[in-house]
């Protein structure tokens, strides 16, 4: 395929996947259970945290997660005592267990009190051109309080040749348009074209027979050769084509 027939063979897919059912097999749908904004952004921070692994297990560990909070998730980071992480520890998904869990409570409580949310990190240190710088702040920040050292492995960082797919769906979910019903739109100071895909297995593969990808490892280097050519195709919303290269992926075994 040429460039045009590419664009608009990719273009076809995002409208083809972008839409309320794409929710009901993703780990969105979790976000998706409230409408306070903070806890939006708790949930989605914390589940896209463990997205990894087998989907079902995923949705069913995050749910779980959910009720653990009390489906109150910025109330219970806001308020909790000690006490309360007792219930919190025996919550595992696959090498994200209890331990690291309360650490990711008392990081977030760290962040919304100290530090102006999630929002207010990632809108203080993300460029027009790039959320990468934002995402290596972050895990600065999370990690400032005293932790174990093997809770830092759960936040990657660019900076150090991580795709980081986990947070830039994260940072997808919270700044693209919401009006496809899908993500949410909620961080209107960082723009959509700053937004880097979410890079994993799937999208990876489908990106190199798309010729959109030439690096064979799916790390920060393959990420940056991928969203230059995301961009050429839309510069305003690059990661739109997360839903095709995904669900090329996952559902047509592309």
């Amino acid at each position: 395929m040429n460039k045009k027939e590419l664009k608009e063979f990719l273009d076809h897919k995002v409208k083809e996947y972008e839409n309320p059912d794409f929710i009901a097999t993703d780990p969105i749908q979790i976000p998706h259970l409230f409408s306070k904004k903070e806890d939006i952004e708790i949930a989605g921070f914390l589940t896209a945290t463990i997205a990894w692994g087998n989907r079902k297990s995923i949705l069913k560990n995050a749910h779980r997660l959910m009720q653990m909070l009390d489906n109150s998730p910025f109330d219970f980071i806001k308020n909790h005592k000690d006490k309360d992480f007792d219930s919190l520890s025996s919550f595992v998904h696959r090498t994200f267990n209890g331990n690291d869990l309360i650490y990711f409570v008392k990081a977030l409580k760290n962040i919304y009190t100290n530090h102006q949310g999630l929002e207010g990190i990632f809108t203080e240190y993300s460029t027009v051109n790039s959320t990468q710088l934002g995402i290596h702040e972050l895990k600065k920040i999370f990690f400032e309080l005293e932790h174990l050292p093997r809770t830092q492995k759960h936040v990657s960082d660019p900076l150090k040749n991580s795709a980081a797919k986990r947070i830039n769906m994260f940072l997808r979910w919270m700044v693209r348009s919401s009006k496809n019903q899908v993500d949410f739109g909620l961080w209107e100071n960082i723009p959509a074209s700053a937004l880097s895909c979410p890079l994993d297995v799937h999208s990876g593969n489908v990106a190199r027979k798309l010729k959109l990808l030439k690096r064979k490892q799916n790390d920060a280097k393959a990420l940056a050769e991928l969203d230059q050519n995301l961009r050429k195709l839309d510069a305003k919303d690059p990661v739109k084509y997360d839903f095709a290269l995904f669900g090329l992926g996952i559902f047509e075994k592309f």
